[in-house]
């Protein structure tokens, strides 16, 4: 209880002006850092290397845009949580329809679940690869371990984002000790900002690295993170909030970034200089290993099994956020989490082609960007809404810009996804 109180009593001190400062934003630290684990989730390994593997780092600059609406788009949700002391699923209940609500919830569950699934998928995968479990086994010690985290829960928000931020760290040092392994040539490094293409395949990786950038459970769940502190009496008091809260997104979202761009560095150092192509994660384990050494392969693993569980984790927590905010209905996390996570065992279990279920459960996510990011735009553009921090009209602007391209180019990764698995 202790820890739940002290959060709250640190960020009134600094809105009163007690606290001075780099100190200031230390209470404000954390919502952030859950959101941003959607954004080295499992599915960006897969996509990042074989964007590094096929085409070095031509790339590279698509991650750094990405990360920047990435910034843009959870600001929005924060803000939109600080304005009106409700999460997106509540704001939407209290605008739309009873049965437009209901269809909404209906999605993002299935776009929940469908996260999970290549989630759960990929911590299960990191079992296997380091410590040559099978697959089944590993998957049911997965479900073990992400019961565990969800049980940090009941020691505090606090307590929960310490352990999730940790694991980021992890995660961070995996791959930062990879890429020194790896040493790339900062000069090549540095040319792959500049914007440019080869052929129609970059361009359909660099549709795949941008269209993953909205993640609609991070949409929804940060704007429920974000109550975690403290509430805004005032228009002042709400303002002050959102100044720091944008602190922890810009940290936050740097990490994440630098983690995705460290891994197509990875893979342009080492798979791109020697013509490889490699696509999967297993494939991409054992070249490590044979290129830079066990140690390098073993770190790529563990950081795939962890940032598989913490992003399992956060999946399972915006689920709740989404029955809470869209029907005001709970269902206890247990029996969610245990949900969530028959659709991965069972085809574990029955030995079905893990690679096509992760390419569907990405299919199934495309549908739901639309559903999250619109309303998110329409709300926080509404003064009657959001008062004092209603967004500036350029910022309105580049948000429709961007869930434009966004939606487009998820739509086309929908049609090339069906197409592709047809003709398969």
């Amino acid at each position: 209880m202790k820890n739940k109180q002290k959060t709250p009593l640190s960020a009134n001190a600094v809105l009163r002006g007690e606290i001075k400062g780099f100190r200031q934003i230390l209470p404000f630290l954390g919502p952030a850092f859950i959101a941003a684990v959607a954004y080295i989730d499992p599915g960006n390994f897969a996509t990042n290397i074989t964007a590094g593997s096929e085409y070095g780092y031509l790339l590279l600059w698509v991650i750094v845009v990405s990360n920047l609406m990435a910034v843009l788009i959870q600001s929005l949700s924060a803000k939109l949580g600080i304005a009106t002391g409700r999460n997106l699923p509540e704001v939407a209940r209290d605008n739309f329809s009873k049965k437009t609500s209901i269809m909404l919830w209906i999605q993002a569950e299935i776009v929940i679940i469908a996260t999970d699934l290549a989630e759960f998928i990929g911590a299960a995968l990191g079992l296997y690869l380091v410590f040559k479990i099978p697959m089944l086994p590993a998957a049911l010690i997965t479900a073990v371990a992400a019961f565990g985290i969800l049980e940090l829960q009941r020691r505090g928000v606090r307590t929960f984002e310490a352990i999730v931020s940790g694991m980021v760290m992890m995660v961070v040092m995996a791959f930062a000790f990879q890429t020194f392994l790896a040493d790339p040539k900062p000069t090549e490094v540095l040319s792959g900002l500049f914007p440019s293409f080869d052929g129609v395949g970059s361009i359909l990786l660099a549709t795949g690295i941008l269209g993953a950038t909205v993640m609609p459970h991070a949409i929804y769940l940060h704007s429920s993170l974000t109550q975690s502190r403290v509430i805004g009496r005032s228009e002042v008091e709400k303002k002050k909030i959102f100044k720091f809260e944008f602190f922890d997104i810009v940290i936050a979202m740097v990490i994440a970034g630098a983690i995705n761009i460290s891994m197509l560095v990875i893979a342009a150092a080492l798979f791109h200089k020697r013509g490889m192509d490699v696509s999967d994660l297993d494939v991409a384990y054992h070249e490590l290993g044979s290129l830079i050494g066990p140690t390098a392969a073993v770190s790529f693993g563990l950081g795939l099994l962890i940032a598989g569980l913490a992003s399992s984790a956060v999946g399972t927590m915006s689920g709740d956020v989404v029955m809470q905010g869209f029907i005001n209905r709970r269902i206890p996390l247990y029996l969610r989490r245990a949900i969530t996570m028959a659709p991965p065992i069972l085809i574990i279990a029955l030995g079905l082609n893990a690679t096509v279920a992760l390419v569907w459960s990405q299919v199934i996510l495309s549908f739901g960007i639309a559903f999250a990011l619109i309303p998110l735009i329409i709300f926080t553009s509404n003064p009657k809404i959001m008062g004092g921090l209603v967004n500036r009209k350029w910022v309105t602007y580049t948000s429709w810009v961007i869930a434009a391209i966004t939606v487009a180019l998820n739509l086309f990764l929908i049609y090339s996804s069906i197409v592709e698995l047809i003709q398969s």
